[in-house]
């Protein structure tokens, strides 16, 4: 991958790979660790509908920390645009940031916020 110039040793290469990934409106990389190893599988573009569950929510974990590292967050809208999906989708997107949120993936910046503002940040953060 260095010798590629798609990452370094600093680590910035999987910020640079996953805003690729986003701006190509791709499914986000699959990361494998292994003992003495590391796998990235990535996807050519693939429609929504046939982006898995488990896939779906790792697009939307990422997406929400490339997010935090730009000092933003995540929103209905923001997640809408990285999936490239019309406004008309956000209850489909509003069940997927929910489904994300109970497998502790993110979480909200403020809980006190109306549902319709609601921003999301990594768990982590």
């Amino acid at each position: 991958m260095r010798r590629l110039k798609m990452c370094e040793e600093l680590g910035r290469g999987w910020d640079r790979m996953v805003l690729a990934c986003e701006a190509q409106y791709m499914s986000a990389p699959r990361i494998g660790v292994f003992s003495d190893s590391t796998k990235v599988t990535l996807f050519s573009e693939i429609a929504f509908q046939n982006i898995s569950q488990e896939d779906r929510e790792w697009s939307c974990y990422l997406h929400a920390c490339l997010n935090y590292i730009q000092g933003d967050a995540l929103t209905n809208s923001s997640l809408r645009e990285r999936f490239n999906l019309p406004e008309s989708s956000s209850g489909t997107i509003s069940r997927l940031i929910k489904e994300t949120v109970s497998h502790k993936l993110i979480k909200p910046l403020d809980p006190t916020t109306a549902p319709r503002y609601m921003r999301y940040i990594p768990n982590w953060a």
